[in-house]
């Protein structure tokens, strides 16, 4: 499972990205995260993710936040 920080997310079109933490940028999968149950992320928030690629590009899927204790 990879680890990155939520570089922009548009709520009303559910898409955005991320950078890992070596700061590769990866789209977020909509559908992925509608089945998540996740609502909303906000900008600079902690995200775990399985790491995909489409067309070439990376996509991020999974997504789960990370929670601090």
């Amino acid at each position: 499972m990879a680890q990155g920080t939520i570089k922009e997310f548009d709520l009303a079109g559910v898409t955005g990205s991320l950078l890992m933490d070596d700061a590769t940028e990866v789209a977020i999968d909509s559908a992925s995260l509608e089945r998540s149950g996740i609502l909303t992320l906000r900008l600079g928030q902690r995200v775990i993710f399985e790491l995909d690629e489409v067309d070439g590009t990376p996509v991020a899927r999974g997504l789960r936040l990370v929670t601090f204790v």
